[in-house]
């Protein structure tokens, strides 16, 4: 009789053999089958792993890292990210799910309920914001949690239809406008050494535009599954921010040295070397210069949201030639976005110039844009005219950024940032009710479009090329 003895392999021993091609390791530990399931666990990870090394190395770097200003890039790539997967949601169940005619009842239903109720919450937002100084993780992380929990609210009313939708999109409409004000409030205590306050505007706003062009078709993708998908992603990218926000340096947080700037709304303005209440009120606190860039900027936000709601009906009542509607908003979409990296990217290079300068010549721009859209309607002008209404509103952003880093002093810069966002908002969403009014006439529309950059810019161009001129020195806002 033949005995198989199997001997103990010793602890340490490198093994004992093999059987069946399987080498036997220990007290017989079948290993062999673990070495590929390993290499492909690690090629899976590996492009992701990869990927998120990739994005950290270029959020992190030339100081951003060191000063936090890396991680507040981060963020803001996941609240675009949420923003758009929500806009992919409502923009199917508002628009696309129903005829034109009925489209445009909802659309006009959807800015009466939460567009409307903006214009009066959102100048209330800023000062607000002035009160919470300490606080600005904990606000931005709450504008990030009260999205995360209406994602799924929204993600019950757009299979259902109920009433419950408007009011939790104004709800995510003033936390993302929320979270923008205090981020504009964050961005000058996480400035890099050698850091201009327009380059780490750049950076910020390139992190967002990127997100949100990757996250767009991505949404698209699971609206496929579903109506509900979009806003679930939503969810865990808003849940995801919420976490974050608290990972921003505590610097953010502190308010010292810092003050309220006060716009025309306010009843009293600091004054004088001594900081003294003057009664009358106005913009002249932060300087003619910084009025006239912000007025020149509102224009072309108020062109935008026109534009947005506008073309919108427009292409989807008479879309390209050869495509469908969702094909030729989706192509205006992509012109305007390109445009506004390009002029996000353009501005860090432009940041030695005359930031009056830039703003006069962007805005001209656009006026001649649309006034050549107007004459010569069709769908290449459009796109066009998307491309540079998006390459001058980024542009002239951060020119406008650049305005209060140089004329508005330090004591007050912080909320100069809050108010001048706030006041943009409300011209987006005052032009948006112009284009959900105006008829599908596609000239006449870009020529109402053109009326109202040009007025803005015909209103603003003598007092920026005065500032330029001086320098800006004459309109430092007196402030110590």
């Amino acid at each position: 009789m033949n005995v198989v003895a199997t001997a103990r392999t010793p602890q340490g021993a490198t093994g004992t053999g093999e059987a069946n091609g399987v080498r036997v390791k220990g007290k017989g530990r079948r290993v062999g089958t673990g070495r590929p399931l390993r290499a492909l666990g690690r090629g899976l990870r590996s492009p992701v792993t990869g990927t998120a090394r990739g994005i950290r190395r270029a959020t992190h770097a030339h100081g951003a890292g060191e000063s936090g200003l890396g991680k507040l890039i981060e963020l803001h790539g996941v609240n675009g990210a949420g923003d758009v997967m929500i806009t992919v949601a409502l923009a199917s169940t508002v628009f696309f799910s129903v005829p034109t005619d009925e489209a445009r009842g909802r659309v006009a239903l959807y800015l009466a309920i939460t567009m409307a109720p903006f214009t009066l919450l959102a100048p209330v937002v800023g000062p607000l914001l002035d009160r919470l100084p300490h606080g600005r993780r904990a606000a931005m992380a709450g504008a990030m949690l009260a999205r995360a929990v209406l994602a799924l609210v929204l993600s019950g009313a757009v299979v259902t239809g109920s009433i419950q939708l408007y009011p939790a999109a104004l709800g995510v409409l003033v936390s993302s406008k929320a979270y923008g004000v205090v981020r504009s409030a964050v961005v000058p205590r996480l400035l890099p050494p050698a850091f201009s306050l327009v380059k780490a505007n750049s950076r910020v706003t390139l992190g967002g535009l990127l997100a949100t062009g990757i996250a767009a078709p991505i949404g698209a993708g699971l609206h496929q599954i579903g109506p509900r998908w979009p806003l679930y992603g939503a969810f865990v990218l808003f849940v995801t921010g919420t976490v974050l926000s608290f990972t921003l340096p505590s610097k953010v947080d502190s308010a010292k040295g810092e003050d309220t700037a006060l716009l025309a709304a306010d009843e009293t303005h600091l004054h004088g070397p001594h900081l003294q209440p003057v009664k009358r009120p106005g913009l002249r606190t932060v300087g003619p210069a910084v009025t006239h860039a912000l007025a020149a900027n509102a224009s072309i936000r108020c062109l935008t949201g026109f534009l947005i709601f506008f073309l919108a009906f427009l292409l989807r009542e008479h879309p390209m030639s050869g495509q469908s509607a969702a094909v030729s908003l989706a192509v205006v979409g992509v012109a305007a976005g390109t445009g506004n990296a390009l002029g996000t990217a353009v501005g860090a290079s432009l940041r030695s110039r005359a930031p009056e300068i830039i703003i006069v010549t962007v805005v001209a721009c656009v006026v001649a844009a649309a006034i050549t859209a107007a004459a010569l309607f069709g769908a290449v002008v459009i796109a066009c005219l998307a491309a540079v209404a998006g390459f001058a509103q980024a542009l002239a952003k951060l020119s406008l950024d650049a305005l209060i880093q140089r004329d508005v002093p330090e004591l007050v810069r912080t909320s100069a940032f809050a108010r001048s966002e706030t006041l943009l908002q409300m011209a987006w969403v005052l032009g948006g009710a112009i284009g959900i009014a105006m008829p599908l006439i596609g000239s006449l529309g870009l020529a109402v479009g053109a009326a109202i950059v040009a007025t803005g810019w015909l209103t603003t161009v003598r007092g920026l090329l005065g500032s330029a001129r001086r320098g800006g020195g004459t309109g430092r806002a007196r402030v110590a």
